[in-house]
């Protein structure tokens, strides 16, 4: 399992590169999603690229911090924490592909989704066998999925203070 660990944060930055580098451009071309979708977009409005950076770094600690441990100080309750976050990810990939189904059109993070999903996948299923799937390591997994989603809606909550215009600019 160890050759594995190490796996989930490179995924993870593989991934968000891709958002990173093309949700900007993404929404600028298309100011009808925030009028379409108002519950989801009021999220992204006043998008700077910087400040999605910041938001990707703050999820991306989770995801390195306790691969890093599991690597280091294997044992069953931080390789189920990390199964736990691994499978949020994959769940992040199934929302991505839905959205870009849903809307019809191509979203920056569907291609490292689509790359990614199955890779993801396959290294979860490798993993398998050194799990044993009693209530600690089932309670584990679940904490490691909780913490993600609460990761995700602090994000969401700190996104307008991430994309305030940096150097004063106004």
């Amino acid at each position: 399992m160890k050759d594995y660990i190490l796996l989930l944060p490179i995924i993870f930055i593989f991934h968000d590169m891709e958002e990173i580098i093309g949700f900007g451009c993404f929404f600028r071309k298309n100011p009808w999603l925030f009028d379409r979708f108002p519950k989801v977009m009021n999220n992204y409005r006043g998008f700077t690229n910087e400040g999605f950076a910041i938001g990707v770094y703050e999820e991306f600690i989770p995801f390195f911090g306790v691969s890093l441990l599991a690597h280091f100080f294997p044992g069953k309750i931080l390789y189920a924490l990390w199964f736990g976050i691994f499978i949020s990810l994959i769940a992040h990939f199934f929302i991505h592909i839905g959205h870009t189904i849903y809307i019809r059109k191509y979203i920056p993070c569907v291609i490292t989704s689509l790359i990614c999903l199955p890779l993801s996948i396959l290294i979860l299923i490798k993993c398998l066998p050194f799990m044993t799937f009693d209530v600690v390591t089932i309670s584990f997994i679940l904490v490691g999925l909780l913490m993600m989603i609460l990761n995700m809606k602090l994000i969401y909550i700190l996104f307008p203070v991430f994309h305030k215009p940096f150097r004063g600019e106004e």
